[in-house]
């Protein structure tokens, strides 16, 4: 079953709306900046670190940032995947707010994680548009503070 965001998107309304739920969750974390993953959460990652005063921060596919960069492996459901990030984006003690448009298995999101974590930053929340509540992307999130502003728990 496929979760489209594309309908909201079109309304601008409807948008700044989701923006600023996104960003009511991230109040009151300190956060430094915003880390989303390839390529649906960069459409509202940047819009929501910008809201909240924070910086933002690609975790791309491999091969596509232009300096250094440290990796991650993740299972996919039909096999193995990897993001990257420039491996000089966070400093130690970050506050970070990993987000993407989806929370589905979790395995993108947790690789994101772990990427802030090795950088010696701190994760400070995981924010999700829409989640699929009947998938184990929470599970894989227990150790984590997860938001999600849609849930849908029938598959």
């Amino acid at each position: 079953m496929f979760k489209d965001i594309t309908p909201l998107l079109l309304d601008g309304r409807a948008l700044d709306r989701t923006i600023a739920l996104l960003a009511d969750y991230a109040t009151g974390r300190e956060i430094d900046f915003v880390v989303a993953a390839e390529a649906r959460g960069f459409v509202l990652g940047g819009a929501l670190a910008a809201r909240i005063g924070a910086g933002f921060i690609p975790a791309r596919k491999p091969g596509k940032l232009p300096a250094a960069t440290a990796s991650v492996d993740y299972a996919l459901e039909y096999g193995v995947d990897a993001l990257e990030m420039h491996s000089d984006a966070l400093e130690g003690g970050a506050r970070v707010l990993v987000h993407d448009d989806l929370l589905a298995t979790g395995g993108t999101a947790r690789a994101v994680c772990e990427l802030v974590e090795a950088a010696g930053a701190q994760v400070h929340g995981c924010a999700f548009v829409i989640e699929l509540g009947f998938l184990p992307g929470r599970r894989q999130l227990s150790s984590y503070d997860v938001h999600s502003l849609i849930t849908y728990d029938g598959g």
